[in-house]
């Protein structure tokens, strides 16, 4: 896919559609940022920052912003969803007879849809069909993105020149974008991680080490695997950067809101006070429901995803769950190994 000269739409003033509108266009990119409340646009537009989502963060005099979503969309290549996964739907509806069908869609949001049970992917199809779609993830925080510290991505889509067109406009001295065709295992990395992420956090608000956050994040990216080939991920794809990379960062940076929230939860708040006190959206709560009852559904075991969702949707003690979690009965580690009979014993 070759083309000339290319203009992007970010749709979200949060803190990712903020880094990446300023990495953008401090790389040179056409860039428009389309901001949803007056209050924020006005903020941004007359202190040239976004001082509620990325505070400090300078943004480029080249850099669009506007409220007027046609004004940002009109003329654009690649429109990029960076609005929460609760967020999705709406913002599709709002676009409907204003996207044609040439423009890419890229997701960057990390979730599944309460209710729908859909990846962000299966919602997209719902209203472009027709449209080519990207999923861009991996392990980045906005703060340090928005700094120019080097960052790793990936770009998803069935369509392999439309995933190294991403490649190519994303990618700069500081951003490195690699390609893979696995659509489903990208999304659900980038979703999934987010639970083991509270959990991690769950962990260190009870004051618990390092020992226990280890096995955590292993047994969470065997359970992420799980259901993601349950659903026809590749599994190879949880050991790359939407996976174990992403896993990784979200689960041992202060960066980190799912983290965070975690570890109030851990301490004794209940989910909406830890929200309200992260004061921005912790997408892991509402994808521990989703993947929970997505599990069910296709009969795919995941323990620790089941422990927070009783944590958070049930009441259920922190402990009295860890205790569940260690009490187990005692099985193989690799469980398909041992199915598959691919050893001696």
């Amino acid at each position: 896919m070759i083309i000339l000269k290319t203009r992007v739409a970010v749709l979200g003033g949060g803190s990712w559609g903020t880094a990446l509108s300023v990495l953008l266009s401090k790389n040179g990119v056409d860039t428009g940022i389309w901001i949803r409340s007056g209050e924020q646009f006005e903020a941004m537009s007359n202190k040239r920052e976004n001082p509620k989502y990325l505070p400090g963060i300078k943004l480029p005099k080249q850099l669009r912003i506007s409220n007027d979503i046609d004004a940002i969309i009109d003329g654009s290549n690649i429109v990029v969803l960076a609005v929460p996964t609760h967020s999705v739907r709406g913002l599709l509806e709002l676009l409907e007879g204003n996207i044609n069908r040439s423009q890419v869609i890229v997701n960057v949001a990390k979730g599944i849809e309460n209710n729908s049970k859909k990846r962000i992917s299966e919602i997209v199809n719902e209203y472009f069909p027709e449209n080519d779609f990207v999923v861009l993830s991996g392990p980045s925080h906005a703060e340090e993105v928005a700094l120019d510290i080097p960052t790793t991505l990936v770009s998803a889509s069935r369509n392999k020149d439309v995933a190294e067109y991403i490649q190519d406009v994303f990618s700069g001295p500081t951003l490195r974008v690699y390609t893979n065709p696995d659509v489903i295992g990208v999304e659900l990395g980038g979703a999934l991680k987010n639970i083991i992420a509270l959990g991690a956090g769950i962990s260190d608000g009870l004051g618990y080490g390092d020992n226990t956050k280890a096995a955590l994040m292993t047994r969470g990216i065997y359970e992420m695997s799980k259901l993601g080939v349950a659903l026809g991920a590749d599994p190879d794809t949880f050991s790359g950067l939407s996976g174990i990379g992403d896993l990784i960062v979200t689960c041992t940076s202060m960066h980190s809101r799912n983290r965070r929230a975690g570890i109030l939860i851990g301490k004794g708040l209940s989910m909406e006070k830890a929200a309200e006190e992260i004061g921005m959206v912790v997408e892991g709560i509402k994808t521990t429901k989703s993947t929970y009852e997505l599990a069910g559904d296709i009969g795919v075991e995941m323990p620790i995803t089941k422990e927070l969702y009783n944590v958070l949707y049930n009441g259920a003690d922190v402990r009295e769950s860890v205790g569940k979690l260690m009490g187990r009965s005692m099985k193989h580690e690799m469980e398909i190994v041992a199915k598959n009979k691919k050893t001696s014993w």
